[in-house]
């Protein structure tokens, strides 16, 4: 964890991603709320802080503010600032009469959230202020990770809970594709993990050996463990598919296929138009889920790295995660009804 620290800390100025990755974190948000309060005015559910305001909390000339909101207006706007004017204005100006010394003839006024605050706070490289709440917030982060998964990031995916589902039916379609390795290509036994391999070539851009040293995994750790349940899906359409057009193609020729005809195969299926959107759908949430949760970044996926949404964070760390054992538990009791009829 103390890596990671040191990383994001270098990197939060420069990076839009890790940036977004915090600030969509819900529940560190939260907690970052309750154990770092940075002042402001209370309205609507929230704190608020005028430009000087925040140029004053940063120890910065208040153009300074000024210019990073110049530079990075769209991003801030999405963490919450904006302009207030008309009603809003009136509404804000009459709550905080006493506070805020407005001239008369104001039609808008910059305001931040407390959220856009800490936005600002991740881009002030010249702001000693800054960089201490950004410790603060990464600490808090870690924090909040650390007691939601038990210190425990490597199966995080397996908190989802469509995971099992996902788990026992790619283990269906598994079966087909060693199937047709088994009847339809000649080969010796060092066809099922050469043709695995090149199905992860085919989706992760990586082999077996690559993603395990990515995610640190040991020999004894399987990988399909660690997948994502989307990622697991796409993996059994692939092996679907190419079971069937490796047996389509026995029947055409009305031999064994060879390595060549296999892996040709592989690559008309992989290139198909229709797979792109799962190809980029399952790269994107395996190279950004595992950045953002893991800290582990697929070299060959980078340019596949976006933002965590809310949706993430709810899915793996919220209400809607299960751990695998309730899930197990889950299952077992269908199971024994089924049994039971």
């Amino acid at each position: 964890m103390q890596r990671r620290v040191v990383l994001l800390s270098r990197e939060l100025t420069e990076s839009q991603v890790d940036r977004q990755n915090i600030l969509n974190n819900t529940y560190a948000l939260k907690k970052t709320e309750e154990l770092l309060p940075l002042g402001g005015y209370f309205w609507r559910k929230t704190y608020w802080f005028t430009k000087s305001d925040v140029a004053t909390l940063f120890n910065v000339d208040i153009r300074t503010i000024t210019l990073y909101l110049t530079n990075y207006e769209i991003e801030l706007k999405n963490n919450g600032y904006h302009v207030l004017k008309g009603k809003d204005l009136k509404e804000f100006r009459e709550y905080f009469a006493k506070e805020i010394d407005l001239p008369t003839k104001t039609t808008n006024l910059a305001v931040f959230n407390y959220r856009s605050v800490l936005n600002i706070a991740m881009l002030l490289a010249e702001s000693e202020k800054a960089k201490e709440i950004r410790t603060k917030i990464l600490d808090i982060v870690i924090d909040v990770l650390v007691e939601k998964t038990g210190g425990h990031t490597k199966y995080i995916n397996q908190k989802d809970a469509n995971y099992l589902d996902q788990s026992f039916k790619e283990e269906t379609e598994r079966k087909k594709f060693t199937n047709a390795l088994n009847h339809y290509v000649e080969m010796n036994a060092y066809k099922y993990s050469y043709f695995t391999n090149e199905v992860y070539k085919a989706i992760f851009k990586e082999n077996a050996q690559e993603y395990r040293g990515i995610l640190n995994l040991s020999n004894r750790e399987k990988i399909r463990e660690t997948l994502y349940s989307e990622v697991l899906l796409l993996i059994s359409s692939f092996e679907a598919g190419i079971a069937y057009e490796i047996e389509n193609k026995y029947n055409e020729l009305g031999r064994k296929l060879d390595k060549e005809e296999v892996n040709m195969i592989i690559k008309i299926f992989t290139n198909h138009p229709a797979q792109k959107p799962y190809l980029d759908d399952a790269r994107t949430k395996m190279a950004s889920r595992d950045l953002g949760f893991r800290d582990a970044l697929h070299f060959n996926l980078e340019s596949y790295v976006t933002p965590l949404n809310e949706e993430d964070y709810e899915k793996f760390l919220g209400e809607k995660s299960k751990d695998l054992e309730l899930q197990i538990k889950e299952h077992r009791e269908v199971f024994l009804r089924l049994r039971d009829k």
